[in-house]
C-alpha cells in the first residue's frame, strides 16, 4: 500500500481553460454526437488521457494524465509512460508501460478516493503486442471488469478483472491477468482511448492517420458487444461513427489521445492534440448526443 500525494492531479484540472474556437468543420459529420463545448489545456499534463472522477462526497473533477503526472517512484519502477485512465465511484485506474527496448510487463495503477494507491502488474501474453502494451484501460459500469488494448492493428479487445474493485483480484496489489477477450468483426488500428457509455457499448478514439480500414482518417468508433461481460470471451461489432473533430490555426499531423464518458452528465470528451507549433496546448472536445 502506498500514500502519494495527488498534487499534480488538482494541478492538472485546475489548468483547463475554455476557449473562442469556432466548431470544426467536420463535427457535423459525427453521427449521433454533436459537439457542444471545447477546452484547451496543457499537453504536457494532459496529452495521454482524460477521466471524470466522482468521488463520494466531493464535487466532481476532471482527471489529466501525461508525463508530468506520473509520480517519482514510478518512474524509479521502470514505468515511465503513462496512458488513457478511467475512474469509477472515485477510484481511479493508471495503466502504464515499461520503457524498455521490449517490454514484458504492464502495470495498472489504482488510486482509491481516500488517495491510496495498489500496483497491480500483468505479464504479457504472446499475442500481446509490446508497441504502447497498455494504450488505455476504461471500466464497466458495475465495476467489475476492466478493458485494455495496443495501439497496434487488433481484432481483439483484452478484458481484466478490475484490480481491487473485482473481488477475484488481490486485496493490496499484486499480479491480474487476462480473463477473456471482446472479438471485433472488424480490424482496429491505433486506439488511444476507449470508454463505456452503457453495459454492451464502448465508445473509442482512433489515432489512425489513414483511411484504409475506415472512410476518414482518425475515427471515432463504436464498438457494441453481443452481451455484458461476465469473464467469457464476448463479440462485438464495430461502427465508425465519422471523423472527430480537427481544427487548427497551425497545418500538419493531429493526434487523438484519451476519450472520457461521465455517466451523470452524458458528455463524451475527446483529447486532440494540434499540429506543431500549436501542440503545446490541447483540445477538450466535449460531445453529447444529438
Amino acid at each position: 500500500m502506498k500514500h502519494i500525494g495527488v498534487l499534480a492531479l488538482a494541478l492538472a484540472a485546475a489548468l483547463g481553460t475554455l476557449t473562442g474556437l469556432a466548431t470544426p468543420a467536420n463535427a457535423a459529420q459525427i453521427k449521433g454526437w454533436q459537439v457542444v463545448d471545447q477546452t484547451t489545456v496543457l499537453t504536457a499534463i494532459a496529452g495521454e488521457g482524460v477521466a471524470t472522477v466522482r468521488s463520494p462526497g466531493q464535487p466532481p473533477r476532471i482527471y489529466y494524465t501525461d508525463g508530468a503526472t506520473i509520480p517519482a517512484n514510478i518512474v524509479a519502477e521502470g514505468w515511465g509512460h503513462i496512458g488513457d485512465p478511467d475512474s469509477v465511484n472515485g477510484f481511479i485506474v493508471d495503466p502504464y508501460q515499461q520503457v524498455i527496448p521490449a517490454p514484458t510487463k504492464k502495470m495498472f495503477l489504482v488510486t482509491t478516493p481516500d488517495g491510496q494507491q495498489f500496483e497491480y502488474t500483468h505479464q504479457m501474453a504472446d499475442d500481446e503486442l509490446a508497441v504502447n502494451a497498455a494504450a488505455y484501460d476504461t471500466i464497466t459500469p458495475n465495476g467489475q471488469w476492466m478493458v485494455s488494448s495496443e495501439l497496434q492493428p487488433i481484432t481483439r479487445l483484452l478484458v481484466f478483472p478490475t484490480p481491487l474493485l473485482n473481488p477475484s483480484t488481490p486485496q493490496a496489489g499484486g499480479t491480474i491477468a487476462v480473463a477473456s477477450r471482446i472479438l471485433l468483426d472488424h480490424l482496429v488500428r491505433n486506439l488511444q482511448g476507449c470508454d463505456f457509455v452503457t453495459a454492451t457499448r464502448l465508445i473509442c478514439a482512433s489515432d489512425d492517420s489513414n483511411n484504409d480500414i475506415y472512410p476518414t482518417s482518425k475515427p471515432l468508433l463504436q464498438i457494441d458487444l453481443k452481451h455484458p461481460l461476465n469473464g467469457t470471451d464476448v463479440t462485438a461489432k464495430v461502427t465508425s461513427l465519422g471523423q472527430i473533430p480537427l481544427a487548427s490555426t497551425c497545418v500538419g499531423t493531429y493526434t487523438v489521445e484519451g476519450v472520457d464518458y461521465d455517466t451523470v452528465t452524458g458528455d463524451l470528451r475527446v483529447e486532440v492534440v494540434p499540429p506543431s507549433p500549436c501542440n503545446t496546448n490541447l483540445t477538450v472536445y466535449t460531445l453529447r448526443r444529438g
